[in-house]
């Protein structure tokens, strides 16, 4: 059976929470049941399936977060929070 396509918002909706200097705050599910991309209280919420072993629920973070930006995942770059919940992207 295929992967669900995850459920995305718009990427000019992902991009206004950005600050000046492109760095964008995430709340982040891993584990989770199905992917998504999600705005709440202008707060991103990113769920993934990757668990968080080895860094792989980090990697399909990025992965899903530059798909919903329609950009390549290397233009997407963890800044902080990599061992938490709440991680801290650069958008280049």
């Amino acid at each position: 059976m295929a992967k669900p396509k995850a459920d995305l918002p718009p990427a000019d909706a992902i991009r206004a929470l950005a600050d000046d200097e492109g760095r964008l705050a995430l709340r982040v599910t891993p584990g989770a049941r199905t992917e998504a991309v999600t705005i709440e209280d202008g707060v991103v919420h990113v769920k993934v399936r990757a668990r968080p072993d080895g860094g792989a629920a980090n990697a399909a973070v990025l992965e899903l977060l530059a798909h919903a930006l329609g950009t390549a995942p290397s233009r997407v770059t963890l800044l902080r929070g990599a061992t938490s919940r709440a991680k801290l992207v650069q958008l280049d």
